[in-house]
């Protein structure tokens, strides 16, 4: 469920108008609702009451600082995959003892920061990673908090380049050795062993894989524990999907029948368990506005030309993902016709939808691109030097700016001549 929808044939977000914020911001723009964020991470953290749970948000879904803010106040911590993640968590406030550490490629200085921050567990990928991590605290005369990510080997059923637990993935350590990492991080100094992680992939709507991952997982906490290691935290990742598409049911994978497969395998452990959704909370609280410049018809094809692009919106392109596309003005009498959604970009792979039938455009509509709050600013750029666009958060009849539009002149100042061209 989501907060927005149609009134008097007008699609608004909240109680806001989409036409209205359109001409006050300029198109494209990115919109949030605060109302969806809520409900979001409430419906998913109230899935797991009675249980001694953290919920820790996935920032690399979506960063802003609005979105990040508003997450904290119900109560979220943080996961993050990088020191920029890290500085964004503690600018809105959130304690270090609410931010757990991911990534494969975490740097030094990285690491070293993360500590100062006295973050509550890195989650480590690597027994090179594990070492650096010694390294570095033991130098700080510090101690690190750690858990490591096993790779199950089990196969998420989702796009191959967000699934995460398979053997030929490069996230975490194989199973099969996990138990001589875990001995190895016992012996090391500056190196507190406290809990396991495991992630298998996004976008997961089968909730078969969760419940092979965390049977693993439960069974080789028991072995860990019988090794002699203190286990008193399970970090059990995201990745519960979201319906994309009209029609879809969530309901086969509603964070209600998701908690009862954590609940059978982890109850007995009594560990603390933490979570780290991202798209799950975000996806559907944002849509990306554009409007149309031209209706172009070639020989094949119907093309709607809007102003917004792959350097927007890179998920069509890069992962096949499906996002619907609405009028933001509903027209009476309007005709279907297949057309292709693309953008300014000088690609062929810049487009929002292929062959997608949808109400007929006309130049000057406003389209609404939904499902565009995860994985979409955060992976926006300036190919073709354009800038990137403004992102709004609604609430009520209230809005704000939570990301300006830049000028071309702040994006060309990012370069610099060389001295032989400045003489």
């Amino acid at each position: 469920m989501h907060h927005f929808d149609y009134r008097g044939g007008v699609l608004h977000a909240e109680d806001i108008a989409l036409p209205g914020l359109a001409e006050a911001v300029g198109t494209p723009f990115y919109c949030y609702s605060t109302a969806t964020l809520t409900r979001h991470y409430r419906v998913f953290s109230e899935a797991f009451a009675g249980i001694d749970a953290r919920v820790c948000y996935s920032i690399k879904a979506n960063s802003n600082q609005a979105v990040l803010a508003t997450l904290s106040r119900l109560g979220a911590g943080m996961d993050i995959v990088s020191e920029g993640e890290l500085r964004r968590a503690r600018a809105v406030g959130v304690p270090g003892k609410f931010i757990t550490f991911s990534g494969v490629g975490k740097l030094k200085r990285e690491i070293a920061t993360a500590l100062d921050e006295n973050i509550f567990c890195f989650n480590v990928e690597s027994e090179q990673e594990l070492q650096a991590i010694s390294d570095i605290a033991h130098s700080r005369a510090a101690t690190a908090s750690v858990a490591i990510r096993i790779n199950p080997d089990i196969d998420a059923l989702t796009h191959a380049k967000i699934a995460t637990g398979k053997s030929e993935n490069k996230f975490g350590i194989p199973l099969t050795r996990a138990r001589e990492v875990y001995a190895q991080a016992a012996r090391l100094p500056g190196i507190q062993v406290t809990g396991v992680d495991i992630h298998i992939g996004s976008q997961i709507t089968d909730l078969q894989p969760f419940d092979q991952a965390f049977k693993r997982a439960a069974d080789f906490v028991q072995v860990l524990r019988s090794d002699g290691h203190q286990i008193d935290h399970v970090d059990l990742g995201g990745g519960l999907g979201i319906p994309y598409r009209p029609g879809e049911d969530p309901q086969s994978y509603h964070p209600d029948r998701y908690a009862e497969i954590v609940r059978r395998h982890m109850n007995a452990l009594g560990c603390k368990l933490i979570f780290e959704p991202g798209r799950l909370i975000v996806g559907n609280a944002g849509i990306l506005v554009a409007q149309v410049i031209y209706v172009k018809r070639g020989e094949g094809k119907t093309f709607v030309v809007v102003d917004a692009g792959m350097n927007d919106l890179i998920r069509p392109t890069l992962y096949d993902g499906h996002h619907e596309i609405v009028p933001v003005r509903q027209r009476k009498g309007a005709g279907a016709m297949a057309v292709d959604v693309v953008g300014p970009v000088c690609e062929t792979g810049d487009y929002l939808a292929l062959d997608r039938i949808m109400e007929e455009p006309q130049q000057g509509d406003l389209l609404a691109i939904m499902s565009a709050g995860a994985y979409g600013a955060v992976q926006a750029g300036t190919y073709n030097s354009r800038l990137l666009i403004p992102e709004v958060m609604v609430r009520e009849s209230d809005f704000a700016v939570v990301r300006r539009r830049p000028t071309y002149d702040a994006l060309i100042s990012q370069d610099a001549l060389p001295p032989w061209l400045t003489q």
